[in-house]
Order: structure tokens, then sequence, then C-alpha cells
């Protein structure tokens, strides 16, 4: 694979193994983070350029895109992968908590979106991929900040690519379900249902670039189900959250266990 793929978030968790996928298959991976020192220290581990992103700072933005350009070449691929994950009662959420989720999640897809079709449209070619998640279009008890974020994710890639599909850029959303990452700390797997791996949807992403379309869920499987739920009835659609326990998640959680993540998400 010989393209030039730039990836933000790709410090840890899912944009690492996806970093880590793809320069196993040959691209040229440049890695960007919020947290300059995780990213060089990916990089190094990668044997990756690295470079300092705020997704929330277009100046920021721009600079990580200059550094890719100059360091690898021309980007091919640009993969909007930061993303943050409050959790809770949204009675309890703050506004401090609600608008960093949406700047980043949101608006920082949007930037990066927008920013990289603005280098891809004259060249005629590019992809974009933007990491959404099945919380998008599966709504969970204290998950509704992210639900919101990730549904907005969703409509704006589709719209995006709909508008740009006849000039050679591909634009895509991947929906990962639960997945092992800092994300998740503290919480239980839905009952008699395994969490997906980073590798899991590094290997979808993969693919996708290899075979663009709009769409891609992880694991496949469930984007058949969430289909067929669509369908039913509410009260079958509730009585299904009990029984794997979606109604409770993220409603009782080991807040101790999440201290570390929460207190990164919210400096």
């Amino acid at each position: 694979m010989s393209k030039v793929i730039a990836i933000t978030g790709s410090a840890r968790g899912i944009g690492l193994a996806t970093a880590r996928a793809l320069k196993a298959k040959g691209a040229t991976v440049v890695i960007g983070d919020i947290d300059e020192a995780a990213a060089k220290e990916a990089g190094a581990s990668l044997g990756a350029p690295a470079f300092p992103v705020d997704v929330t700072s277009r100046e920021s933005f721009e600079a990580f895109l200059a550094e890719a350009e100059k360091a690898a070449g021309p980007i091919d691929v640009l993969i909007n992968n930061a993303g943050i994950m409050p959790i809770g009662a949204v009675t309890d959420e703050s506004d401090a908590d609600a608008r960093r989720c949406f700047d980043i999640n949101v608006h920082g897809v949007m930037l990066g979106t927008k920013l990289a079709l603005g280098l891809m449209l004259p060249r005629g070619k590019g992809h974009i991929i933007n990491i959404a998640s099945l919380a998008g279009v599966m709504y969970v008890p204290g998950l509704a900040l992210y639900n919101a974020s990730k549904a907005a994710v969703i409509a704006f890639t589709e719209a995006t690519r709909l508008e740009v599909q006849d000039r050679g850029v591909h634009v895509s959303a991947v929906l990962p379900t639960f997945t092992n990452t800092e994300l998740v700390a503290g919480t239980q797997s839905p009952k008699g249902m395994d969490n997906c791996e980073p590798e899991d949807i590094a290997a979808a992403v993969v693919e996708l670039i290899g075979r663009p379309r709009p769409q891609a869920v992880v694991p496949k499987k469930l984007g058949r189900q969430v289909k067929i739920g669509a369908l039913l009835p509410d009260r079958v659609r509730q009585a299904t959250s009990r029984r794997y326990g979606l109604d409770k998640i993220f409603l009782d959680y080991d807040p101790e266990a999440r201290k570390a993540y929460d207190a990164r998400i919210r400096n």
C-alpha cells in the first residue's frame, strides 16, 4: 500500500493500532495527537513522523497537515480518529464536558474533513475516513453526549460524501462497537458479548482504504442487526437493551477506574 496516511488521535488505542496495521501494509503513516510526548513515542516505535495536533484549533490542524506533507509527501488518506467519551447520567454532565465532547468529536472531524478536502479536491483524489461509532445509531442511557456527537459525525460524513462523490475524493465513516480502549474503562461488556479489540477496527480501516465504500460497521454482523433493530417497536428494543444490560452499563460504572481517563480528557 503506497499511500501517505495521516491519523489524528493516534498515540494510543484505535489510532495507534490503525497506524501499526497500515505501516505493516507498506503505507507511510504520520502520527498526530494532542499529547505530543505520546505522539513522539508512538512515532518512534513505528519509525513514523509524529506531530502534535489539537483538532479543535484550525491553526494547529493546518500546521499538522502541512508538517505531514513536508515529511511524507501529499496526503492520500486522512483518518479523523481523535475523540473522547464522557459517560454518566445526562443530568450530571457538565456544560464544559458537553462543549469539549462536541468540540473534539464533531467540530474536530468537520475541521479535519474541510482542511483535507482543501488539499484533495484540487488533486482530484484522496480519501477521508471519520471514526464514528455504533453509538451514533444505537442510543444507550448514560451515553447521551457521546451518542449525539457520533450521530452528528455519521450525518456530516454522509452528506459530505454525497457532495464530493463525483470529484475523485472518497469520504467514509467507520462505526465500531464497544472496543477495549481507555474509553470504556470502568464499564462492563454487554452480557454475553465480547468487546472488539483496537486491531479489529484497524483491520476494517485497512480494508476500507483498499476498497472504499460509504460506511463500515465493526463487527460486520452488527450492521445487519442494527438495521433490523431500527424496524422493531420501541418496547422490543428496550427489552433487548435490558437483556444485554445496555440500560445500565454507562450508569453503573466504576468511577475510580475511569479517574485517569476522565482527568486526561478534561485537561
